[in-house]
């Protein structure tokens, strides 16, 4: 896959079928989610772990060769293709209250929400949240999970038309940041110093603002630099709010401490797809020879939520 003026250019080939080494298993695909990160990596900005495939692709659902068994399934890369071979530490059951292509949106999403409110912010009842770029994947997931933790939650976009899908979502307050300043916001609705936690794939366009709103002890955690990566900080706020900033990547974590992440989110937040209090929101569903469509409409900010590859398309049509 490549990108040109814009816009990608894939092509589907053929690869050999992947072999599960050791504590692996093989997942034959059913859908894989679409994430920033592999436009990254088609620009040669994100290199895959060691020892990780190529492929990109940081989630899929399907099933486990052999067993038939549905299930979700984390990634180090490798998801964007028929099969692929998965660590079982980093696969966890498909809730049974969604199609089995549509839960190919939770793995990435969700994991990199609750990895980051749950383990690296611990994100408290009662708190207030701040989700930037609320109507991505990870965005919308942010938002129902810090819903379903306690925590009221401001949410933001750039986009007016995106500014339904956030309340929809469960956010307290949705903010258009085309036409009004995020903190100004958030300070008329809950006042001074009132964000306990705030999530940031933003970077240096939102850090002076994220420090003006936060409160004693807050935590800023940032997950990308989209808008720059140098900013300017006043480290007397820091230190008068006792504050804390946590730069944070899901991806280049070892398998080890992956699969710890995997076995808590199955047991704190999975169950809550099937009780109705998490769902995932898709954006749209392409058939793997209309991928570069995908990675295009991922790319110009088009997406509600989760963009996803149908892998099973082609064995329906033949």
């Amino acid at each position: 896959m490549t990108e040109r003026e814009g816009r990608y250019i894939a092509r589907l080939s053929e690869a050999p079928e992947p072999k599960p080494a050791a504590g692996e298993v093989l997942v034959r695909v059913a859908a894989s989610g679409v994430n920033r990160a592999d436009l990254s990596q088609i620009a040669g900005h994100y290199p895959p772990p060691p020892g990780e495939s190529p492929i990109p692709g940081l989630e899929v659902s399907g099933t486990v060769a052999g067993t038939g068994r549905p299930v979700c399934a984390l990634l180090g890369g490798g998801g964007h293709a028929e099969a692929v071979a998965v660590p079982e530490g980093q696969i966890f059951p498909a809730p049974v209250s969604m199609s089995l292509g549509h839960a190919a949106g939770i793995p990435e999403a969700f994991l990199t929400a609750f990895v980051n409110l749950v383990g690296e912010a611990a994100l408290r009842e009662g708190e207030t949240l701040l989700v930037h770029a609320g109507a991505s994947g990870v965005g919308l997931a942010a938002i129902g999970i810090g819903k379903l933790l306690g925590a009221r939650v401001a949410a933001t976009t750039r986009t007016p038309e995106k500014v339904p899908a956030l309340r929809l979502a469960g956010a307290d307050l949705a903010i258009d940041t085309s036409s009004e300043d995020f903190a100004d916001a958030v300070e008329r609705h809950w006042g001074a110093c009132a964000v306990g936690v705030v999530l940031d794939p933003v970077g240096a366009a939102t850090l002076p603002g994220d420090l003006r709103l936060l409160a004693t002890g807050g935590r800023v955690v940032f997950l990308a630099t989209m808008s720059g990566s140098l900013a300017e900080l006043d480290i007397r706020v820091l230190t008068g709010r006792r504050a804390r900033l946590i730069g944070s990547m899901l991806r280049s974590r070892s398998r080890a401490e992956k699969a710890r992440i995997v076995e808590r989110f199955e047991k704190e937040i999975l169950p809550a797809f099937d009780s109705g209090r998490l769902s995932v929101a898709i954006d749209s569903v392409y058939p793997p020879g209309e991928a570069s469509s995908a990675f295009t409409r991922m790319r110009e900010n088009a997406n509600i939520g989760k963009i996803l590859i149908d892998w099973e398309a082609a064995h329906r049509a033949s």
